[in-house]
């Protein structure tokens, strides 16, 4: 099994159990607990929790569609590596900026791991970088004009993450 069918797989078991644990967006989604209670695991579980079957769907989709790419140029070994600890640096610091400004919001969803894969790539391939800011700017802020609760900023400091990733010898 590869590392895409791997998190891909995994996103789907958490999303059906997240259904039957009570409470579960609480204790596994990034919030106060994280600091209040040192439920220190909440930057890692977040990235598994999704707020609905159609969040779930487009992110798989469109990790499947970087994650396989970048997964073939790197390797699993360093694919994961760069999904799971990117996503961990971009739930943290989209954690610390909602902390900063005084909200309380539960964080949810792969967006922001998947964001730092879409940052490395444009990084590293010129000839895509453009289309890939304007694809990312579009899926951070579009879903706001059409009234959608999204985590922009967690898209943007994914984004970055991944653009200041060490490349890979």
């Amino acid at each position: 099994m590869n590392g895409v069918s791997l998190l891909i797989g995994i996103n789907i078991v958490c999303f059906f159990l997240q259904s039957v644990i009570p409470y579960a967006h609480g204790y596994f989604g990034l919030n106060r607990l994280f600091i209040d209670a040192l439920f220190v695991w909440q930057p890692l579980t977040s990235m598994f929790m999704h707020g609905g079957l159609t969040h779930l769907a487009m992110n798989m989709v469109v990790l499947f569609q970087f994650g396989t790419l970048l997964e073939r140029a790197l390797g699993t070994k360093s694919f994961l590596s760069l999904y799971l600890l990117g996503g961990i640096a971009t739930s943290l610091l989209s954690f610390f900026f909602l902390y900063y400004l005084g909200l309380a919001h539960v964080l949810v969803g792969a967006s922001g791991a998947i964001s730092v894969l879409i940052g490395w790539i444009a990084r590293h391939d010129p000839f895509n970088r453009k289309g890939l800011v304007i694809a990312l700017l579009l899926i951070s802020f579009a879903p706001l004009l059409l009234g959608m609760n999204i985590a922009w900023y967690a898209h943007l400091f994914g984004f970055g993450v991944g653009w200041f990733w060490r490349k890979q010898p």
